[in-house]
């Protein structure tokens, strides 16, 4: 198992992506890493090579990046070059925490989209309170989307969620503004009607406020309306610990309070981390690309590269490409 990792991506590269690095080839010694990046930036953390090698170039995609011109002219930045391995074949799979719009471009531009893919799609796992955690897409990939790529997103989330996270027989569920079968816009009136008759385990609509308690194993929506949800959830999860934070440092009583529960609301927090779950899958592309978050730790790119793994290993893909062709034959 061959994992391509852009060493210069994130807010905190090259140092927590190489940690996360060693951390996953410990943890998962049959997995071999190449990092693309400054050689003299990423050696000083490298404290541990085995199954690591580096591919050196000084040139890097940068967050300010126009996302399609920096690929097609940056090639050899490091995440150009991470996405011509898995091409050619020398790696299963990427991982990268750089420009999210350029990891999109060079997973259609370089890595490729699977036959019969109109649209890939962005989805990280987004966490539950039952810590169950749930597949949501498109988070981002496409600001808009027709009924038939939304049934697309549902058969690719369903499989993902089967094969990686282990869920059997996954439900899926239309966001949307109600959960009667009528509700809704014509986008996902028409993709309901696609859906209740696709080979998933669709059960309809889910509203938005019932995501965070599972409603649904994997949540379809279109790309503009599923990145408002993302980071309404985030802005909400960092505001709520914020104003925890400000309850329990507002006096002696609630600082003393504050000591009591201080392992409970970590262990709160971390649930409400979906970083823990690994990175966002672009579901869609011939091989596994995952975008970590710009501000992942090194816990947060093992995960990542964890993900990418299990990914490989059950040739998601492959099994995409497989029911599409078969969805297609019954058309």
């Amino acid at each position: 198992m061959k994992i391509a990792v852009d060493a210069m991506g994130g807010d905190h590269a090259p140092k927590e992506v190489v940690l996360g690095a060693m951390k996953a080839v410990e943890e998962f010694p049959s997995i071999y890493i190449t990092l693309y990046g400054d050689e003299s930036k990423i050696r000083p953390y490298l404290t541990e090579d085995k199954n690591i090698t580096i591919v050196h170039t000084v040139e890097t995609i940068l967050g300010t990046d126009e996302p399609v011109r920096a690929v097609r002219r940056k090639k050899d930045a490091s995440m150009v070059l991470m996405a011509q391995s898995v091409k050619d074949g020398d790696a299963d799979a990427c991982v990268s925490a750089g420009n999210t719009g350029a990891l999109m471009a060079a997973g259609l531009f370089v890595v490729g989209r699977i036959k019969g893919i109109d649209r890939p799609a962005l989805s990280p796992t987004l966490p539950t309170m039952d810590g169950k955690g749930f597949v949501m897409l498109d988070l981002g990939a496409n600001a808009d989307a027709k009924p038939e790529h939304l049934l697309q997103y549902a058969i690719m989330g369903s499989i993902y969620a089967e094969k990686v996270r282990g869920i059997s027989s996954p439900t899926v569920g239309l966001l949307n503004i109600g959960t009667e079968e009528k509700k809704g816009n014509d986008l996902t009136k028409a993709a309901f009607e696609l859906l209740k008759d696709a080979d998933i385990h669709f059960i309809g609509n889910v509203e938005a406020r019932d995501l965070l308690e599972g409603a649904a194993d994997v949540v379809v929506t279109d790309g503009f309306t599923g990145n408002m949800v993302l980071k309404s959830i985030e802005g909400t999860v960092q505001a709520l610990f914020g104003m925890l934070k400000e309850t329990f440092t507002s006096s002696l009583k609630s600082k003393l309070a504050a000591g009591l529960v201080k392992q409970d609301l970590r262990q709160l927090k971390n649930k409400m981390d979906y970083t823990e779950y690994g990175g966002a899958a672009l579901f869609g592309l011939s091989a596994p690309v995952i975008k970590a978050h710009g501000s992942s730790n090194a816990n947060a790119i093992y995960n990542a590269i964890k993900q990418a793994k299990l990914m490989a290993e059950e040739e998601v893909a492959t099994m995409i490409k497989n029911t599409l062709e078969k969805n297609d034959q019954k058309g």
